[in-house]
């Protein structure tokens, strides 16, 4: 658990380190405490997020906290699963767009060098989205596995893609 205090009533700095609880995938439990499982890279995460909160002049405590209760550590791991799921789906869905632009690049037969690089760096950002999102389910989030479907999906029209502008850049 760590908990914050930055100074002034600026908003700047208080969206910058709002930014990296995001990118860590911390867990928000009210304003300026947050929650990390204790694992190798969370804490990593806690080291720069405490960094970054020093360097805006700023304070903060790290502790080591769990659950009084089953209750109360049952509540954190499904807060932190639906994190997560959120995450996924957000992914999922973003393959649902890639796949639909690969279909619509095929329709209208736009089957050039240049389009299938800037898909092929579309998969790739997806795929590290999706990399990011594993290394901090530790719990077994349930949307996991619709995401890695859809990224396989996204992986097949890519393929299928790449295929075509072959077929199409041949004499």
């Amino acid at each position: 658990m760590l908990t914050y205090r930055l100074p002034g009533n600026g908003s700047t700095a208080r969206v910058t380190v709002w930014r990296e609880v995001r990118r860590s995938g911390a867990l928000s439990l009210q304003r300026s405490a947050v929650v990390f499982p204790e694992e190798e890279p969370f804490r990593r995460a806690v080291d720069r997020l405490r960094a970054l909160v020093s360097e805006l002049g700023g304070e903060s405590t790290a502790l080591r906290a769990e659950g009084l209760t089953e209750g109360d550590q049952a509540r954190l791991v499904a807060a932190w699963n639906e994190a997560r799921d959120a995450e996924y789906t957000e992914l999922t869905d973003e393959c649902a767009k890639f796949l639909a632009e690969i279909d619509h690049e095929l329709e209208i037969e736009k089957l050039t060098l240049a389009e299938l690089e800037e898909e092929e760096s579309e998969l790739e950002k997806l795929q590290r989205w999706h990399e990011r999102i594993r290394g901090r389910d530790v719990h077994s989030a349930s949307a996991a596995k619709d995401a890695a479907e859809a990224l396989t999906a996204a992986r097949a029209a890519l393929e299928r893609y790449a295929t075509a502008v072959f077929e199409h850049s041949q004499p």
